[in-house]
Parts: C-alpha cells; sequence; structure tokens
C-alpha cells in the first residue's frame, strides 16, 4: 500500500447532515408551476395567476412514483425564477392564493410535504434566488429581507426539510435590475430553522457536479480546495439563459477536482463537499407535451444511476408532473421499471466467505446496500491491504462494491479489482476515488472469487461494505 506523505485530506470529515444526505443516495426533483400551465421553462414574471388551475393535482400520485424508481426523498420547486409561489406567501400576491386552483384556498408545497411524509420520502425546497416578478429584485437589502422572509415561512410551516436546494440563477427583475446575493445571511438562516438541511449547489454542504446532462467524473472526491463553495464560482457556471441546450452541455475543464495533484497547493484549507448528480427525465425540466415521447429510457438512467449512486455521489433525478396536476403515464411506468432494474441489481449480491489480508472483516460483506456496524479496518503496517470474496461455486460476476467508512473521512486512492479462476487472479477493474460507495461494472465473469485490492491511500483505509454481484441471467 503506498500512502500519500501528506495525510491532511484523510483528516477532513463530513459533517452529520452531509452523512444522512450521503446515505439518502437516490430522490426526487418535481419542477412544477406556471410554466407548467404555460409551457415554458423559464416565465418572464407576468402571467396571470389564473393560468394556474392543475385540477387533477395528486401529490400521493407523485410521491409514490418516485417510490417506486428507489427514491428517498422529493424536492420541490416552491418558486421558479418567474416569482410565482406554490404556497400563499405573506409577502407577495403572486401566489397560489390569487389562483382559481382549490377555490384560492391550495397549498401545494403543503399537499406534497405531507404526502412525502405519508410515504416515507423526506422533504426537500427549491427556492429561486431569482424573481422576475417581485419589483424589489435588484434593490439590495430590501430583496434580501423579501427572499428572507419567504426561506423563513418554507423552513418553518412544512416539517423538516432535508434539502435547500438553492441554484445561481440570476437575472434582470421587472425593473430591469440585478440582485447581488446575500448567500451568507441565507445560508444563516437555514442553519437556525432547519440545522439538519443540507445547503446544496451554492451553498457549503452539496456541490454541483458540474452539468445537468447525468454525467460523471471518472472519479469524485469529496475532499477538495474551499475555493470550490465560492456560490459565485457556482452561479458563474450555471445556466444563463433558456436556449434549451444547457441540459446536455457538458465541460471537459473540471474533471479532476480531489487528486493529489489537484490539491497540491491547497492542504492547509479543503474541506468535506460531496458531488450531486443532477438531471431531468426529458430534455426540459418542465413538462412539456411536445416531449412526451423524448422520456428516458431505463436503460439510460440506470447507468446515471450506477455512475452517481456508484461513484461517491448522489443522484437527483427530476420528474415534472404536467398541466392537469399529474405525472404522466410515460414517466411514470419508466419510473416503475427503474426501480424494479435497481432492486433486480441489488438482489443479484452473493453470498460469499470473506477473508481480509489483516484486522477482522466486521459485518462489511452483510451491509450492502447500508454500511456495517463494525467497518474493517487493516493493520497500519500492512503493506497491500486486500478484501477477498469466495464462493461455494464459480459464478459470473458483472460489478463489485466497496465503501468507505466516510465518518473517518475519504483515504483510499486506487482499488484493483481481480478475480480467480484456476488458479489465476486476472483484472476486472481498477479506480481511484471511493467514498461513500463505489460500484465497478465489468463483462460478465465466471471466477470462484473477487479480491479488491487497495494499492494506494491517503491513511489507513476503513471499509464500510463490500459486495460482488452477479450477471443477469
Amino acid at each position: 500500500m503506498k500512502v500519500s506523505p501528506c495525510t491532511a485530506p484523510a483528516a477532513v470529515r463530513p459533517s452529520d447532515r452531509q452523512l444522512a444526505w450521503q446515505e439518502m443516495e437516490f430522490y426526487g426533483f418535481v419542477h412544477f408551476g406556471m410554466n407548467t400551465m404555460t409551457d415554458r421553462e423559464w416565465g418572464e414574471g407576468h402571467d396571470d395567476p389564473a393560468a394556474f388551475d392543475p385540477a387533477g393535482l395528486d401529490a400521493d400520485q407523485w410521491v409514490v412514483a418516485l417510490k417506486s424508481a428507489g427514491m428517498t426523498g422529493v424536492i420541490l420547486t416552491c418558486k421558479h425564477h418567474d416569482g410565482f409561489c406554490l404556497w400563499p406567501s405573506d409577502v407577495t400576491t403572486y401566489s397560489v392564493a390569487a389562483s382559481p386552483w382549490r377555490g384560492g384556498r391550495g397549498d401545494v408545497v403543503a399537499e406534497v410535504a405531507d404526502a412525502a411524509r405519508r410515504h416515507g420520502l423526506r422533504f426537500g425546497i427549491y427556492l429561486s434566488p431569482w424573481d422576475r416578478h417581485d419589483v424589489s429584485y435588484g434593490s439590495g437589502t430590501a430583496y434580501d429581507d423579501f427572499y428572507v422572509a419567504q426561506l423563513t415561512e418554507l423552513l418553518t410551516r412544512y416539517g423538516p426539510v432535508f434539502s435547500v436546494w438553492l441554484d445561481g440563477a440570476n437575472g434582470e427583475g421587472s425593473n430591469g435590475r440585478r440582485q447581488v446575493y446575500d448567500w451568507e445571511r441565507y445560508f444563516a438562516v437555514v442553519r437556525e430553522l432547519q440545522p439538519d438541511a443540507v445547503i446544496s449547489v451554492c451553498g457549503p454542504d452539496v456541490r454541483w457536479c458540474g452539468n445537468e446532462a447525468g454525467d460523471t467524473r471518472p472519479d469524485e472526491w469529496s475532499v477538495v480546495p474551499r475555493t470550490l463553495q465560492d456560490a459565485e464560482r457556482t452561479a458563474d457556471r450555471s445556466q444563463k439563459a433558456d436556449d434549451g441546450t444547457f441540459a446536455r452541455l457538458v465541460r471537459s475543464d473540471d474533471r479532476d477536482l480531489g487528486s493529489r495533484a489537484a490539491l497540491s497547493g491547497h492542504e492547509a484549507d479543503l474541506v468535506w463537499y460531496p458531488a450531486e448528480v443532477n438531471t431531468s427525465i426529458r430534455p426540459g425540466w418542465f413538462h412539456h407535451p411536445a416531449e412526451d415521447t423524448a422520456v428516458r429510457s431505463v436503460d439510460e438512467l440506470f447507468t446515471v444511476y450506477l455512475r452517481a449512486v456508484g461513484g461517491n455521489s448522489c443522484f437527483l433525478l427530476n420528474v415534472p408532473p404536467a398541466r392537469d396536476g399529474r405525472v404522466s403515464g410515460t414517466d411514470v411506468a419508466v419510473l416503475e421499471r427503474l426501480g424494479q432494474r435497481i432492486k433486480d441489481f441489488r438482489a443479484r449480491r452473493i453470498e460469499a466467505t470473506v477473508a481480509v489480508s489483516s484486522g477482522t472483516p466486521g459485518d462489511i460483506a452483510t451491509a450492502w446496500p447500508g454500511r456495517g456496524r463494525t467497518p474493517w479496518r487493516p493493520d497500519d503496517s500492512d503493506d497491500l491491504p486486500r478484501v477477498t470474496l469466495a464462493f461455494a461455486r464459480p459464478r459470473r460476476v458483472e460489478a463489485f462494491v466497496l465503501g468507505e467508512d466516510i465518518r473517518q473521512g475519504q483515504r483510499i486512492e486506487h482499488i484493483v479489482v481481480r478475480g480467480h479462476r484456476e488458479g489465476r487472479w486476472t483484472t476486472l477493474a481498477e479506480a481511484n476515488a471511493v467514498g461513500h460507495q463505489r460500484i465497478l461494472t465489468f463483462p460478465p465473469t465466471e471466477v470462484d472469487a473477487v479480491r479488491a485490492e487497495l494499492t494506494e491511500t491517503r491513511d489507513t483505509p476503513v471499509v464500510a461494505r463490500v459486495a460482488a454481484i452477479g450477471a443477469a441471467s
């Protein structure tokens, strides 16, 4: 085992809220609002509230559809850039209270939060910092007061919130002015009112993966330079125009954020800032009838799932309800099949006898898809830490799962997975970053054992889960 001469990155730890978020792994985004009624992506803030009347709105149907895919939470766009509020806000008349829906007494946020609780999903909020309707936008403190008032309403009226999702949208308001956001003030409000919530994207807890296409880095590191927490940097790289091209844009200029080379010179100022992969089940974020034939396939979404949840990230998948207030049948069917694909993949975990090169294996081989109560930590003197899974008979294997106990930091820098057959070990896969969980896939191979070799680390590794996944029959 080659240990990095600088162990500073291994000393960085996640917060309790980050740990709880990471273990959620897969959750949903719901874009719904005035844009759904007007068939837009970015409304301009002057649509008549009378246009909002989703007669069949069924939040339980939304949540059940998300849960069928294996999701653990739902984040609702409580207000998008057009400024129309899906709850009756006390500080604006531009809300559901001015609409004919539910006779002006409806509250979409309450209905989704309640449905999430009924079905065992955690609830999160999106509140766009850009408001194209309110006249105070661009006025400085006056708009910050307005935004904080709305943020406070959302964080005090609807129960526990697991995520406050803040993008960096910034453009002209109805007065033609732009706002300089008081991010630190917004963060302080979240910390005070919902201390267990992660603040995502333009926040200090969860890092945007850098695209909306569902693309993932070859290696995702949770320990990165503090400069990546800069909200304005994130905002600068976010979508600037409603031109339909950004959703599938993937940059190649930030593929490595946390290797030894990337951290060189930043060792004294590192943070735990894990990644979230976000994309939509459709080309757009809001529902558009013209895209009913463009719903992404189960195969494509399962690939994103494996690379995100199996690449030390969480996966946020947007599912937009239609104008009638229901998720379309096509989307529902894809989500159900995706959930079944995930269940089938997990069910193919092969029972195995565990052997480690040093130390004791604990319960790491029976924990997945959770984490073991007693992680494996090899002896500090172990030159090549290895964990071997031996099978009762030869099996066709197509994936290997390994996860660190990230309560002790992210320590593994290189892993080699080998398969044993007829007295020979052959390499099946290898990678660098592991973190919370790494799922390495390879062509189905018949073996009687698989072995993970931890060839490079930042400190003595601590492994929480390991599994071999059999090939589909």
